[in-house]
């Protein structure tokens, strides 16, 4: 359990660190964009792998057990989910790496809700999974999927802030880190909870699959719907 957590925590620091502008920067000049890139890449998948691997071999002796209220509540936070990630998958997503500079672009569809909704996606499937599991290596290893996914939130936020400067600031000023943070501090009027019909269907339906799939393929209890017929 503890090479487990090692490994884990060696992964998430990495991948935080490796993005951060300074160190970035520094080993982008020293080792030019390609072959850091390459590097970069290896290292992640190299910790990833050895994670999973260990994973795979600990015990699963639950120190809780999620009761009806809590997976009913689950199934609700991870539709959330769904729809926060189909809607993070465009263009207008301005915090997803590489995608276009576009000058005064102001937020639409999830994007209202959050400007990280990939993240927050991210976010709430490992709290939901650690939750619901309750075992200490699933635990570790969807906190470690929170860590990186939130981290990695206000580490996005610092590296298109130094790159777009005041367009940035501005799509800053008009959303929100946190979810229906802008809603709540009157950025972004009450009207705008409604992301749009690609996002709410294209959510629904992956949350449909996604929750038929999940017996055959995590080996975890039938969820969603699907344990009422």
């Amino acid at each position: 359990m503890l090479l487990f957590a090692a490994v884990l925590a060696l992964f998430v620091v990495s991948h935080i660190a490796l993005a951060t502008p300074p160190l970035r920067d520094t080993l982008v000049d020293r080792m030019g964009a390609g072959t850091f890139q390459i590097a970069y890449s290896i290292l992640s998948l190299i910790l990833l792998f050895g994670a999973i691997q260990i994973y795979q071999g600990l015990p699963e002796v639950p120190m809780w057990t999620a009761g009806t209220g809590a997976k009913h509540l689950s199934n609700l936070l991870m539709l959330f989910a769904s729809i926060l990630f189909v809607g993070s998958l465009t263009p207008a997503n301005r915090a997803l790496a590489g995608v276009p500079t576009r000058p005064g672009l102001g937020p639409t569809g999830v994007m209202r809700w959050t400007r990280h909704p990939m993240m927050w996606a991210f976010a709430l499937w490992s709290i939901v999974h650690g939750w619901l599991a309750g075992d200490p290596p699933t635990v570790v290893l969807a906190g470690g999927v929170g860590v990186l996914a939130l981290v990695g939130a206000a580490f996005q936020d610092g590296k298109k802030r130094k790159a777009l400067g005041a367009d940035w600031a501005a799509y800053e000023a008009a959303t929100s880190y946190w979810p229906f943070g802008a809603q709540l501090a009157g950025r972004q009027g009450w009207a705008t909870l409604w992301p749009g019909v690609v996002p709410v269907v294209g959510g629904v339906l992956l949350w449909l699959v996604a929750t038929f799939l999940h017996p055959a393929l995590m080996k975890a209890p039938v969820v969603g719907i699907w344990e009422f017929l």
